[in-house]
């Protein structure tokens, strides 16, 4: 784990930046980076205060996308040649998805990056404070289908909490947020992180539910993982 500067963070948010100091591959996923290494790739978790209180950044990907069509995501993508390094790829990718204007965020810490399987991607999740937020949009339709600002108290409450079945026999950590449903890697991911910050509810964990065929076919592009 590498901190960026954790001064100044709201005291609702500290939990996440202590979290992050003593956190391990294994608490985050399954899937640890491998020997030979990967295509390096990061992705912007950034937290921020709604007008329905504490929230997080997610985008819908693009439905006829290659890979992770319609899949909720955090902002991010393959660090390029130009990046100086995670950090600035995450926000470069938050940028380029969404508008964000970076002026406005706060990096506090990185943490271990985690391996995706079916696209090889060894993955840096950067976590930031959205200390002036700034209207974001879906930057390039071709990409991204939508931007939300999704409150904590929404992702937290039981009812909104359940795991899927994939075909493929994956079964993950899900959540509703509207109409739309989180879950594969990202979903794993905030699932991960919110009960490492002491924030998690008790909510069913008994039988999953199958995804719905529309995420299923296109699931079907990309292997999936959680």
């Amino acid at each position: 784990m590498s901190t960026g500067e954790a001064a100044g963070l709201p005291d609702w948010l500290q939990p996440v930046a202590d979290a992050a100091l003593g956190v391990r591959p294994e608490q985050l996923s399954r899937f640890s980076p491998p020997a030979d290494g990967g295509r390096a790739g990061a992705v912007l978790i950034l937290f921020g205060m709604g007008e329905a209180g504490p929230d997080v950044l997610l985008i819908e990907r693009a439905h006829d996308m290659r890979s992770h069509a319609g899949q909720m995501a955090f902002p991010g993508g393959a660090v390029d040649d130009t990046d100086a390094d995670e950090v600035a790829a995450a926000l470069r990718e938050a940028v380029e998805e969404t508008g964000l204007d970076p002026r406005g965020v706060q990096v506090f810490a990185s943490l271990p990056a985690l391996f995706l399987p079916p696209s090889g991607f060894v993955v840096t999740p950067v976590l930031g404070w959205w200390h002036t937020p700034a209207p974001v949009h879906a930057v390039d339709p071709r990409e991204v289908a939508s931007v939300h600002r999704v409150p904590l108290a929404d992702l937290l409450a039981p009812a909104n909490r359940l795991r899927v079945r994939h075909p493929s026999g994956y079964v993950g950590a899900a959540f509703r947020v509207g109409d739309l449903l989180v879950w594969g890697f990202t979903a794993g991911l905030l699932d991960r992180l919110l009960r490492l910050a002491g924030w998690e509810q008790p909510w069913d964990h008994s039988d999953p539910e199958d995804l719905p065929p529309d995420l299923t076919a296109m699931a079907g592009r990309t292997e999936v993982t959680g």
